[in-house]
């Protein structure tokens, strides 16, 4: 399968996770939860670390500042509400799939196709003057030296990142791995956006 195709109907399956009901949104966050710790478990885990303080706020913001129904009695002022809770859950919950649907595509899709789908996905950007040669090959450089850096893992302090410099060596030869999209790929991908949209509307 063609790696722009797969980028579009990952892209449809995160946008996708907005739109489910509560309780098929369960379900969803549930099995991505498993997917990610059966395939790609480290890189997961790292990614739910950094957006811990996210979720926090989410909880915080949408449980003690939704107007609603007290949930404990006891602290009605204090205490979060019913209808906040819920929010927050709602919200978190969309955000772990999403998370998990991240980990998952960088896990299973090698750096070099991923930047490849994302070249050929950015080629109507070539009419307002945006080359997409060099937009991918400046995404597959940050992303090779963010991972090649020696604070590209564990647990740094931000003033490391000031004396970080990761340069690439004289005379390198980047390689961009191009693939062509298809026909059936084009018509694919638009479907599913169509039927996103019609979703969406609906």
């Amino acid at each position: 399968m063609h790696s722009g195709l797969i980028l579009i109907l990952w892209l449809a399956a995160v946008a996708s996770i907005q739109l489910l009901a509560p309780a098929v949104l369960a379900v969803v966050v549930v099995a991505s939860l498993l997917a990610a710790m059966l395939w790609a478990r480290a890189r997961t885990l790292r990614l739910l670390r950094r957006v811990r303080v996210l979720l926090l706020a989410i909880a915080v913001l949408f449980a003690w500042f939704t107007p609603g129904e007290a949930l404990f009695l006891d602290w009605p002022r204090l205490g979060p509400t019913r209808e906040g809770a819920l929010l927050a859950i709602l919200h978190a919950g969309r955000l772990s799939a999403v998370v998990c649907a991240v980990g998952l595509l960088l896990e299973r899709l090698p750096l070099q196709r991923l930047v490849g789908g994302l070249h050929a996905l950015s080629r109507p950007l070539r009419v307002i003057g945006v080359s997409p040669e060099r937009l991918a090959l400046r995404l597959l450089l940050v992303l090779r030296y963010v991972e090649a850096s020696p604070h590209g893992s564990g647990k740094v302090n931000w003033r490391d990142w000031l004396v970080d410099e990761v340069d690439p060596p004289a005379g390198e030869v980047v390689l961009l791995h191009r693939e062509s999209l298809g026909v059936a790929d084009g018509l694919i991908g638009a479907g599913v956006f169509a039927g996103l949209l019609w979703w969406s509307l609906a």
